[in-house]
């Protein structure tokens, strides 16, 4: 049965602007010889392109991947660490309102967790702030951050591009507690507070752009973490191209050669290893990074707007450390004392915001604590901390999820952190000769917990010396080093840019009269840039594209 890919109001805006809109620069392809069915190559083995693949499968046509690792999924991967399965990319499913990805963890019987909203926050010396404080703090950021988008949404024409998020907080912030001691303190945590959305774009928020921060929105809902990991739906996502298509690993792409008009049939492809392939429609789906360090693997080159979208367009630097111990001891030590039920604690602004790329804390979760929630809070951040000279001479700001809180089974003794721009930069600089990233030698691995040390180490139950307290071992995601993550992770919007929603829409476009077409996060739809869903969407919208280009309907 014909199935209606347009119905959702989401992918509404994203074929308009994906499929349709590169159909517009594309008449319909010559019908090819009796018997030939279009032969389409995938760039890619990500989300994606996993996802286009499928469209393109379903409509007849043939499909090559060429994946330059040894396996699908690209920056959504797993690995097993100290017995326990964890994610290398995403963590998380942005908003639950209309979103496939849900769908599929539901399907899959992924397990999901929504966080109850507890938050720890250390001060510069090291010292826990009172729930009361850190409660009021974040609550007060958000909803800045809540003015902040609608103000973005309303007057982007008029901001200045060079103005930032950090800078309408700030001006916010200003009039705040002018009547009381100690008001500039008080502002100071605010600011160092706001820090940590650097970890949702994996940039300083100081580069956030205001007049593009309406584009960091997501989908409406909650933001669950993937407490069962990705992997099920990954292989969910995966299986249509794996039985049908033909994909090639280890085959790294180093030259894309199209014609110059709707005259030249074909696209060749070459590869590091000398092969050269020829495709009917080449579809890229590499990271926006990667794009931006290897424009010049197209011949002849992309057309000026194409290359000034990909410039423009900014790249995150975020990355996770999962820091394993023995034992679970601040959990055990939260265990001992009650808990607040959240009566005394503010929570109305998370319930009306717009939702935001959550790469860390969740928006619009429950606003109670419940009673039974006898654990560290889910969130712990140590603002600006002056304590670790020799490790974090700049005092960069830190912030840790309490996995020990998951959902039994899938609970485990970890702490996982989460670094962006200076942060992973320097921490990447650390693991830049191993021949593994993801497994560092000893000394690696040593620098790397010394690093963390300060932090963890002011947790509740911490003793020195203690077995229970030494950490096993590390394990980097080292998207920062990796090249074919483009050396990073994630789209955002920084300062500067003009016209980052034309960017978007130019990489949408693609150039389908050359046969080339993009997607991935970068490409998707302007309620979910930057994540999962985003990706799984472009996919989907370029193959409708394709399978309409050739005469088709789409997706059966």
């Amino acid at each position: 049965m014909q199935q209606d890919l347009l119905g959702s109001p989401h992918r509404q805006h994203l074929n308009g602007a994906n499929g349709n809109g590169a159909m517009n620069g594309a008449a319909l392809r010559r019908v090819l010889p009796r018997g030939r069915r279009p032969h389409v190559c995938v760039v890619g083995a990500g989300v994606s392109g996993l996802r286009c693949a499928d469209v393109l499968l379903q409509a007849g046509m043939r499909v090559t991947i060429l994946e330059a690792r040894n396996r699908y999924g690209g920056r959504l991967c797993q690995a097993l660490h100290q017995g326990h399965l964890v994610d290398l990319g995403p963590n998380w499913i942005h908003g639950t309102e209309d979103n496939p990805i849900l769908d599929l963890a539901k399907e899959t019987g992924t397990i999901t967790h929504a966080w109850d909203g507890r938050q720890c926050v250390y001060n510069q010396q090291g010292e826990q702030l009172s729930e009361q404080v850190a409660a009021e703090a974040e609550e007060t950021i958000w909803s800045i951050i809540g003015d902040a988008m609608a103000y973005s949404r309303e007057h982007s024409a008029s901001i200045p591009a060079s103005k930032s998020l950090l800078d309408y907080i700030k001006e916010k912030t200003q009039g705040m507690y002018l009547n009381e001691k100690s008001d500039e303190k008080r502002r100071e945590l605010l600011h160092r507070v706001a820090e940590m959305w650097g970890a949702f774009v994996g940039s300083p928020v100081e580069s956030q752009s205001l007049k593009f921060f309406w584009l960091e929105e997501c989908i409406d809902g909650e933001n669950l973490f993937v407490a069962g990991t990705y992997k099920k739906i990954l292989d969910k996502i995966a299986k249509p191209a794996v039985e049908g298509a033909e994909i090639k690993y280890e085959q790294l792409v180093k030259r894309i050669i199209s014609g110059t008009n709707e005259e030249d049939s074909t696209v060749k492809v070459e590869l590091a290893d000398g092969q050269t392939l020829e495709f009917d429609e080449v579809v890229i789906t590499t990271p926006l990074g990667w794009l931006k360090r290897n424009k010049e693997a197209f011949e002849p080159p992309l057309p000026q707007r194409l290359t000034e979208a990909i410039d423009s367009i900014g790249y995150g630097c975020l990355d996770k450390f999962y820091v394993v111990f023995p034992t679970a001891f601040w959990n055990e030590a939260a265990a001992l004392a009650p808990v607040s039920n959240g009566a005394d604690i503010p929570t109305n602004a998370r319930n009306s915001v717009p939702n935001t790329t959550a790469t860390t804390q969740p928006l619009r979760q429950p606003s109670h604590v419940e009673s039974q929630n006898y654990h560290y809070p889910g969130f712990t951040q140590w603002t600006a901390p002056t304590y670790a000279p020799t490790t974090n001479p700049e005092a960069w700001s830190q912030e840790c999820v309490n996995m020990a809180a998951l959902p039994a089974p899938t609970a485990h003794p970890t702490l996982l952190f989460y670094t962006f721009g200076a942060t992973s930069q320097h921490l990447a600089s650390l693991l830049a000769d191993e021949a593994n990233p993801h497994a560092p030698r000893p000394a690696t691995s040593a620098k790397l917990l010394a690093f963390f040390e300060p932090y963890y180490s002011r947790l509740p139950g911490y003793e020195a010396g203690a077995p229970a307290c030494a950490p096993l071992s590390v394990l980097p995601t080292a998207w920062a080093i990796d090249p074919l993550a483009g050396y990073g992770s994630y789209c955002n919007f920084q300062t500067g840019a003009e016209r980052a929603d034309q960017d978007v829409e130019t990489l949408r476009q693609g150039v389908p009269h050359r046969r080339l077409w993009f997607a991935g996060e970068h490409t998707a739809s302007f309620l979910a840039l930057g994540t999962v869903t985003g990706a799984y969407w472009s996919g989907e919208g370029v193959g409708r594209s394709l399978v309409r280009a050739y005469g088709g309907e789409g997706e059966k």
